[in-house]
Parts: C-alpha cells; structure tokens; sequence
C-alpha cells in the first residue's frame, strides 16, 4: 500500500499542473512527499532494489547439471567395424550448507539496500526542509521589505503635508524619498534571492520543466514532542544508517560462515550410459560384440592446497571493518544530536525572546513616535531611525524562526524520526 501512494503522489506532482490551468501550493508535508516520490536520484537508488532481489534470486538455485554426450569410431584408423557411444548427466551438489548460507548473504545485502533508500529519503527530507525554510525566510523578507516601502511611503506622505502646511523644511521631505528609494532597492534585493531558492526546491522535487508549483510557506512552529532524553535511544533505534552499517555487520558474519563452508568442496555424481561395438578375432574368424555398459561416477576435489584460508581471512577482515564502522557511527551519533538538540534548544529560545519581549514593544515604539513626528513633537530623523530599528528587528526575528525550524528540521533528521509522526522515515 505505502508503494501505491507513492506512485499516485508521483502520478500527482508530474500531471497535477498540466491538467489544471491553476497554480498548485504545496505544504511543506506536501512537498516532502512530493520529493520522495518524484526525486531522479532517490528513484535511480531504488532500481538497486531490483538488482538485491536479483542477488537472492541467484543465490538460491542449484547449479545446473552437465550433460556429457561422446562419440568413438575405429573408420579412420582401419577398424570401421569398432565404436562407441556414451551419453552422461552429472550434477553437482553443495556441502557444508553452502546454498542455505548464500541466502543469507544475500537476503542481508538486500536488507541493507533497503536502509540505504531509507537514508536517502531522510537525507532528502532534511535537505527539502531546509530548502523550504531558507524559501520561507527569503519570501518574509521580501514581505518585510514591502512593510519598509509602504512606512517610508506613509513617511513621505507626510512630510509632504507638513512641508506644504509650512511647518518643516523641504529637506525633510528629500530625506523621507531617499528612505523610500532605499526601501525599495531592498526589496529588489529580496527578489533577487527569492527566485534561485525557489528553483533549487522545485529541483529537489523533481518537478518538470515549466511546471507552475507554489509553496505555502507559512511558518508552523511545532514543538519539539519528544522528550530530550529519548532522543538518543530514538535515533539508535531508528536511524535507516545505523541499520544499514547493522545490515553490513549481520552480513560480514554470513559471509564468514560462508567462507569457512567453501573450505568444503562440493561432491560431483555422474551417471552415463555407454553402447559398444568391438570386434574379436578368433583364430581365422572374427567375431562382433555389443555391449551396454552403465555406468556411475563420483568426484570430489581434494583440498590439499587450497582450502580458502584467503578467502576466510578477508570474510574475518569485513566483518571486523563492519563492527568498527558500526560502534563508531553509535558514537558520532549521540554526539550528533547532543550539538543539534543545543542549537535547536538556543535558537527556540532566541525565538521566545524576540516573540514575547521584543516585537510587541518595538511595534508601540514606531506607533508612538511616527504619531509624535505627525504632531511635530520629534523630528524625522527619529522616525528614520525608529523605522530602521523596526525593519532590522523583524529581519534579525525572521533570521532566528528559520534557524529554529532548520534546527528542528536537523534534529528529527538526526534522530531519524519525524517530531508529528513518531514514525521513522524509511523505503517502503
């Protein structure tokens, strides 16, 4: 079930914008799952799948039999009256349980394919989300950008009824166009750097060329839902990594079991059939003969020499390589989230700062002197610089919401699991 959702979401994303003339606007969650279904490079690792099967497939046949067909004639060397004809099938058969332990080997091959397409997908997540995040910080300052235009409009509006009822000097009104053409060139900037990032999403999205696809960027400030103690267990329990790196280390020791069975060779028995025709002389007559002769033959190599010493020893040596790389990704992991829980921990808190202390006070701060500069109780520059103030504030606000979801968004890819699902991301 989960692989036909995938493929009706793939169906979905590629022909959704070709049969309605409308512009879609896709969620994060939505352009995740989007990502997953439609990314060239995530679809060209889960052909892998196809060629793990193959491997388990192979390595459970039996080898094939061998038929033996013969023929012998006396005609060319002056005894046309001779021959023989022999026809043998032999098959070979595997000791020591080599067939069993070859699917072993392959069935944790197959196993680890699976948590490499997993860690795809997580990896993808992460670098969706992040994508989507710097889109949603680059769209809001745009946003602000437009605030800062329509301040410094209302600014010039009026300086120009104050200049006109002659109660300021007409330089104040070149200040206020000189804020309003600032403005204005930062908002052009904020274009600029709005339009790669929306590119760079639909890319990792795998939308086709020309297809009209918004994003509702809208920021959603989860919380956390995890208690910061499970993280850890979490993450060993459900990274598709560490499973891949315990599918690599389950595998070393089937191929070690293998290798000390190959030590074993395997037994040839052959059956054959053999008609023939002799001549016999006896005294001045000769005599014709036919026999039947059946026949059985057995064949087994002696490992006198080779005994696949080489052959364990480097099935020992990967099997050793794989407990390395395993106990040492356990490390790096717990040091992992131990970092991105911190970040995630001090940009939320940043965030609380600007939410709850920051931005009510600054927004009664630029009402109170843009209505002190109407009554010509301050002057210009103090609305400039309060508006100033303002913009940079919200910019330095906006800067620390996307870092604080980028931070969630590392931190569930840390510990492999997604915050609302409580479930592991993985290949289905």
């Amino acid at each position: 079930m989960p692989g036909v959702l995938l493929l009706l979401l793939a169906a979905i994303c590629v022909s959704g914008g070709n049969a309605f003339a409308e512009t879609r606007t896709l969620t994060l969650s939505q352009a995740v799952e989007c990502a997953l279904a439609n990314n060239g490079e995530l679809k060209a690792l889960r052909a892998e799948k196809e060629v793990a099967r193959a491997g388990l497939e192979r390595a459970v046949l039996f080898p094939n039999p061998t038929l033996e067909l013969s023929g012998d004639t006396g005609a060319l060397t002056g005894s046309s009256g001779e021959g023989a004809v022999s026809i043998g099938l032999s098959q070979e058969f595997l000791t020591g349980g080599k067939r069993a332990k070859r699917r072993s080997v392959a069935e944790r091959e197959a196993e680890a394919v699976h948590q490499r397409i997993a860690d795809r997908e997580r990896l993808l997540t992460l670098e969706v989300k992040s994508a989507f995040f710097e889109l949603m910080l680059a769209q809001k300052r745009r946003e602000l950008a437009q605030r800062a235009m329509d301040l410094n409009g209302k600014l010039l509006e009026i300086t120009r009824e104050r200049l006109a009822a002659g109660d300021i000097p007409e330089m104040e009104v070149n200040l206020a166009r000189v804020e309003l053409a600032r403005s204005e060139g930062r908002k052009i900037e904020a274009e600029r750097g709005h339009y790669p990032l929306l590119a760079r999403l639909r890319m990792l999205l795998g939308l086709a060329v020309g297809e009209d696809v918004d994003f509702d960027v809208t920021p959603d400030r989860k919380p956390l839902g995890i208690a910061p103690g499970e993280l850890t267990r979490l993450a060993l329990e459900k990274r598709p990594d560490l499973k891949n790196l315990e599918a690599a280390r389950a595998k070393g020791e089937a191929e070690v079991e293998l290798a000390e069975a190959e030590r074993l060779p395997n037994v040839v028995l052959g059956l054959g059939y053999t008609h023939e025709r002799r001549v016999d002389a006896t005294g001045v007559a000769e005599e014709k003969s036919r026999d039947n002769l059946l026949g059985v033959r057995i064949s087994i190599p002696l490992p006198v020499f080779d005994r696949n010493q080489a052959g364990i020893r480097e099935a020992r040596a990967g099997k050793q390589g794989a407990e390395n790389r395993l106990e040492f990704a356990r490390v790096s992991v717990a040091r992992e989230i131990e970092g991105d829980y911190a970040r995630f921990a001090m940009a939320d808190k940043a965030l609380d700062l600007y939410a709850t202390g920051i931005l009510p006070q600054l927004e009664e701060n630029l009402q109170l002197v843009q209505e002190a500069y109407q009554l010509g109780e301050v002057g210009i520059l103090a609305v400039i610089e309060e508006q100033k103030k303002y913009i940079e504030v919200n910019d330095g606000y906006l800067a620390a919401l996307a870092d604080r979801q980028t931070a969630l968004a590392r931190l569930e890819a840390s510990v492999g699991v997604d915050f609302q699902n409580k479930t592991s991301g993985g290949a289905q």
